[in-house]
């Protein structure tokens, strides 16, 4: 007979294995919540999805990035993460099952996947202590303490009234099953769910960091010294569908590594200058900078991930600090006028680095330490409380958010995050036009169809944007009035529409008389070329 019953225990039943997965499943969830309630205690980056998925960010290579970025738009963190998680229940799922029939081993595989998780977060960049591992090891323990327990339900004996209530069928199909502790093991699971959530949850309220969202609500930004001149009354036309001029915070571009944004405390933030041919370094507070002269100016960004007619393009009012001041403060000297540096690394409380060319930033134009975003201090998910903005440079080249760090270097001496990554040193922005309406594939009614758009070349300015109806000849659009060089220029063009089918097309010529090129380019190295079309059947 106990050769019988070890032969039994040593096959399960589809119903022993069930339970075993759902018992994997719940061990994973407690292991994730315990290690959400640590991480809020360590720091939110150190959570083991997070960890991981900045690891897998950080080795994707940049196609892919590209392929993400253009498939899922500001929605591929939260695709990666959910991956993350798929793949994090099937392990747990088939480890589970595993466990109903070698219990300690499938237990000990739990702790497996949080080396893997505390691996990965000590050797990100942000990393600056072994505690950050604490996170993934606490919660794979308690992940793997839980599913021993659940396990061991599933094979301890129950109480006789319990086993006197399955079915012959149900023992036939699993006789050691009809003794274990059914009650047991269900009430086991129900508490470690239950306690499981309720950690999970206090864990993502302490790492929502209250404290840090009322330094932001206490910030009051004081009126520039040099404020942005009014923007020009005829700037936005009233064109029905196309983009206002200036982009509302919350529907402004966001392209980042971060999966979780950073929140950092304006009171405890610190900005440090240091590097080669920086004579006297030095360290600046929120505080500080708030002191200091202010500038205001209306500036357009885009981010070199844009493909033709892409929406990763944004204009806003922001507030901040003159770099070039702050650095001339500091002893730096532009490359032309003997500075020893040409390249500026600014890094990221979150690891990011990202290199500008000294030149760029210290040849007049409004390059800053931004404070604040159309009127009010940074939103979180945009930098706060300090970024940098600079008028005609991709983003990748320039706009570091959640900056705690300045070095002055060479581009011969340093590759920074992206660039190791096969994209460009350097990246001005490309003379680009995209038309807002009419939408692709959009059924206007035949006679007059408003065509129209914005156009960009930060810095240079647009000088005249031309349409084309099929293969006819290029039209020359009406232009908004242009704010400055460094803003986007909204256009329109009163089109006769005839029936049918047909292709529109812009393309926009620059302050220095360079014409849009037509010539299709991928967004890497260096961002994307191209004119925008988009087809249209009038009826």
């Amino acid at each position: 007979m106990r050769d019988e019953e070890k032969d039994q225990r040593a096959r399960p039943g589809l119903p022993r294995l069930a339970l075993g997965a759902l018992s994997g499943a719940l061990a994973g969830f407690a292991a994730l919540a315990v290690a959400e309630l640590v991480a809020a205690a360590v720091r939110p980056q150190a959570s083991p999805v997070i960890a991981v998925g900045g690891a897998s960010i950080d080795a994707t290579p940049a196609p892919v990035k590209d392929w993400a970025i253009r498939h899922f738009g500001t929605d591929d963190k939260l695709v990666l993460q959910l991956g993350i998680l798929a793949v994090l229940a099937v392990l747990a799922l088939v480890l589970g099952a595993s466990a109903v029939r070698f219990r300690r081993v499938g237990a000990a595989g739990i702790p497996l996947f949080g080396v893997i998780g505390a691996v990965a977060a000590v050797s990100r960049p942000d990393s600056s202590s072994f505690t950050d591992a604490l996170p993934s090891v606490v919660g794979a323990v308690a992940g793997a303490l839980l599913l021993y327990v659940l396990v061991g339900r599933l094979t301890a004996p129950a109480r006789p009234e319990a086993a006197g209530s399955r079915t012959v069928s149900e023992e036939a199909a699993d006789p050691v099953s009809a003794r274990w502790d059914r009650r047991g093991f269900v009430l086991a699971a129900a508490s470690a769910a239950a306690a499981s959530t309720a950690v999970g949850a206090v864990g993502r309220s302490l790492n929502g960091s209250r404290s840090v969202v009322a330094s932001r609500a206490e910030v009051v930004l004081p009126l520039p010294g040099s404020p942005a001149r009014p923007v020009p009354r005829r700037a936005g036309p009233r064109v029905a569908g196309i983009s206002p001029f200036v982009t509302p915070n919350k529907d402004f571009y966001r392209v980042d590594t971060a999966l979780v944004v950073p929140k950092v405390d304006a009171t405890g933030w610190r900005l440090r200058i240091h590097g080669k041919g920086v004579h006297h370094p030095a360290t600046y507070s929120f505080d500080d900078l708030l002191r200091r002269e202010l500038i205001e100016r209306d500036i357009t960004l885009t981010c070199v991930s844009n493909e033709v007619g892409g929406p990763y393009v944004g204009n806003a009012r922001w507030i901040g600090v003159r770099l070039a001041d702050l650095l001339t403060e500091c002893g730096v000297k532009a490359p032309s006028r003997g500075g020893r540096a040409d390249q500026l690394v600014s890094r990221s409380v979150d690891g990011m680095t990202i290199g500008s060319p000294v030149e760029d930033i210290m040849d007049g134009r409004d390059a800053m330490l931004a404070l604040g975003m159309n009127g009010e201090p940074l939103p979180f998910e945009h930098g706060f409380p300090v970024r940098m903005v600079v008028p005609g440079l991709y983003g990748f080249v320039s706009a570091c958010k959640w900056i705690e760090d300045i070095e002055l270097t060479t581009f011969d001496s340093y590759d920074p995050y992206w660039v190791k990554r096969g994209w460009a040193r350097r990246a001005p922005v490309k003379t680009e036009s995209r038309i807002d309406t009419p939408k692709p594939f959009a059924r206007p009614k035949a006679g007059t169809v408003m065509i129209a758009g914005v156009a960009w070349a930060q810095h240079r300015g647009i000088d005249k944007v031309e349409v084309r109806i099929d293969d006819g000849a290029w039209q020359e659009a009406r232009l908004a009035a242009e704010d400055t060089r460094d803003t986007w220029r909204q256009w329109s063009f009163p089109w006769q529409a005839t029936k049918g089918g047909h292709t529109l097309t812009v393309r926009a010529t620059d302050r220095t008389g360079a014409v849009q090129t037509d010539e299709r380019t991928r967004t890497i190295p260096d961002g994307a070329s191209g004119w925008h079309s988009v087809v249209v059947t009038v009826d």
